[in-house]
C-alpha cells in the first residue's frame, strides 16, 4: 500500500504518510505506486527529442547542400583567392551534416521509442542527452531533462515497469 502524496509504503489502518506526513483519507490502493519522474515526463521528453530532432534534420540538410553545392562551385566565383580549400571545405561540411543528420535519426527513434514505451528507448535516450549536452542552449537542456528523468536507477525500474504494462 502507497500514500497518494509521495508514494512511500503506508501500513493498512494507518492514518498519516509516515515520510510526507499527509493524512490517509478513504481505502489506500494496493499495488499501484505513486506516479513517479519517469512516468509524469516521458511523454514530454518523447515530443523534445522530436523536436530537436527535427532542428537537427534542417541543420544536416543546410551543412550537407554546402559542402556539395556551393564549396565545390566556390572557384567558378570571381572574387575568391585561389588558395581557398575548396576540397577540404566540401569533404567538412559533406562530412559534418551527414553526422548531424545521422544524429538526428537516432533522436527521432529516440523520440517515438519514449512515446511508444520501447525498451530501447531509454538507453537510446541516454546515449543521445550526454552528446547533446554540447549543443548549446537547446541540446544542453534536453539533454539536462533526459537524464535528469532517465538517468537515476530508480528510474530505470520505473520505465521497465512502464514498458511492461504498456506491452500487455
Amino acid at each position: 500500500m502507497f500514500c497518494d502524496g509521495c508514494g512511500a509504503a503506508v501500513q493498512a489502518g494507518q492514518g498519516f504518510c509516515s515520510k510526507c506526513g499527509k493524512q490517509i483519507v478513504g481505502p489506500v490502493l494496493v499495488g499501484q505506486p505513486f506516479a513517479g519522474r519517469v512516468q509524469n515526463h516521458v511523454h514530454l521528453l518523447g515530443i523534445l527529442w522530436l523536436a530537436i530532432s527535427a532542428f537537427n534534420a534542417l541543420g544536416g540538410v543546410f551543412l550537407l547542400m554546402l559542402g556539395t553545392t556551393l564549396f565545390p562551385h566556390l572557384r567558378e566565383l570571381d572574387k575568391v583567392p585561389p588558395d581557398v580549400p575548396v576540397g577540404f571545405l566540401t569533404s567538412l561540411f559533406t562530412t559534418l551534416g551527414i553526422l548531424v543528420l545521422a544524429k538526428a535519426a537516432c533522436g527521432f527513434a529516440a523520440g517515438y521509442g519514449l512515446l511508444h514505451r520501447e525498451p530501447w528507448a531509454r538507453v537510446v535516450a541516454l546515449v543521445l542527452a550526454f552528446i547533446s549536452l554540447f549543443n548549446i542552449p537547446f541540446g544542453t537542456a534536453v539533454g539536462v531533462y533526459t537524464m535528469w528523468v532517465l538517468l537515476p536507477g530508480e528510474s530505470q525500474k520505473e520505465y521497465d515497469g512502464l514498458v511492461a504494462a504498456h506491452a500487455a
